[in-house]
């Protein structure tokens, strides 16, 4: 299989700088991280990628049993940076991305050497002492929102997550992005990301961690403790706060990305 096909990968930046791997959320695909490449062309080489059912990844690779778990959207990353013999590369994860990249890092630790998480949650369900957000109950009528009119769900989530209401073409963009993707691969995307618990996988990371929260943000709200006390990803983890959600879109970090997380001094 071609995997830059299956992935539609596209490098682009300082072939001589070192690698930044930019990986989408739900419902989303690499185009949202254009606002962002711009800062990082000059001085990194930059590797933009679609899951298998979003945005022109080759819709005949998808296999349900195969994108069931985050393992096989972990693969795919791992076999991204195979097939283009990445080495080292910082995985700028958004969302669900930020455990899939926490878990092809364990798969493959010669091919990830940063991570920087961008809002991301190991578990959405409230449990015993963790705050995830959703009761069960709540997560139950998303999905089963979602399953039974995937657009209507989509045009009226989409904004909400998105926030900034001073800039309603943003809601706009999340909206058409949400719209675009397979009603029946995002009803699979959406049961592996709401349902996941990845709290144990967050205590085998050794690799250098960003954690970026994003204090408004309605999918996953900021904790006071929760997974950070005893899931803390790595002993090398740097935490910052950003107001707005979305950060891709609304307002992209990049002096953070720059300065903070791709500066191996950093750590």
């Amino acid at each position: 299989m071609d995997i830059g096909r299956r992935s539609n990968v596209n490098v682009i930046g300082n072939p001589q700088g070192r690698t930044v791997v930019l990986a989408h959320g739900f419902g989303c695909d690499q185009n949202m991280w254009r606002l962002t490449v711009p800062a990082l062309v000059e001085e990194y080489q930059v590797v933009l990628f679609d899951y298998v059912g979003s945005g022109r990844a080759d819709p005949s690779a998808f296999s349900e049993d195969r994108y069931a778990s985050l393992d096989g959207y972990a693969r795919d990353v791992v076999e991204v940076c195979e097939a283009f013999d990445l080495r080292d590369a910082v995985f700028v994860g958004h969302s669900v991305s930020a455990m899939i990249g926490v878990l092809a890092a364990g798969m493959a630790s010669e091919r990830v050497g940063v991570l920087v998480m961008v809002a991301p949650s190991p578990r959405y369900i409230d449990d015993d002492g963790y705050r995830g957000g959703f009761s069960a109950e709540d997560i139950d009528e998303l999905l089963a929102s979602l399953e039974s009119n995937y657009l209507g769900w989509s045009a009226a989530m989409a904004p909400v997550i998105m926030g900034n209401a001073e800039r309603p073409e943003l809601g706009e963009e999340l909206t058409n992005s949400f719209c675009a993707t397979d009603p029946d691969m995002a009803r699979v995307l959406a049961r592996t990301t709401f349902l996941s618990d990845s709290r144990d996988d967050l205590k085998t990371v050794q690799v250098p961690t960003l954690v970026l929260e994003c204090t408004q943000d309605v999918i996953r709200p900021r904790r006071p403790g929760g997974h950070r006390a005893r899931s803390r990803p790595s002993p090398h983890t740097a935490r910052a706060a950003h107001r707005r959600p979305r950060p891709d879109l609304s307002c992209p970090p990049r002096q953070r990305l720059r300065h903070s997380v791709l500066t191996p001094a950093a750590f």
